[in-house]
């Protein structure tokens, strides 16, 4: 198979790890701290509606949360909810979609991960840069 007609399910990631569009930010804390990926994504009802990525999670809290300095008012960002933080209407893709279309999307909105949704808005899968560059010949 050449090089142009990689699709998306081919090189995808499919372990995702959701949060509710309503979870706490302590709980989606956890979850980064925990594991060793980047980008979570909010479902409602299982329908896609966000992105969180930990840069995001590092902007909505504050920096003194977990430390000696802490203060209730640090403590209360933890009480943040999802929604309140994610990117709105993320940039998607469907699995049959090329890794040519997905490298378009990510340089020119500037992002760093796509979800890949199935017909009904259900995530399926997501490729980041990391899969684009894995999926490249050596």
């Amino acid at each position: 198979m050449g090089r142009c007609a990689v699709i998306l399910r081919e090189i995808m990631s499919t372990r995702l790890v959701t949060v509710e569009y309503d979870d706490a930010l302590a709980a989606v804390k956890e979850i980064f701290d925990a594991a060793k990926f980047h980008h979570l994504l909010v479902v409602e009802r299982g329908r896609l509606h966000g992105v969180i990525s930990d840069r995001d999670l590092l902007r909505a809290l504050s920096p003194y949360v977990g430390t000696l300095s802490e203060t209730a008012r640090d403590a209360a960002t933890l009480n943040k909810r999802a929604h309140q933080v994610m990117s709105r209407d993320p940039i998607t893709l469907g699995p049959e979609a090329a890794v040519a279309d997905a490298v378009r999307l990510l340089l020119s909105h500037d992002i760093s991960c796509i979800p890949v949704i199935d017909a009904a808005g259900k995530p399926i899968g997501i490729v980041s840069w990391r899969d684009v560059l894995r999926a490249l010949p050596c």
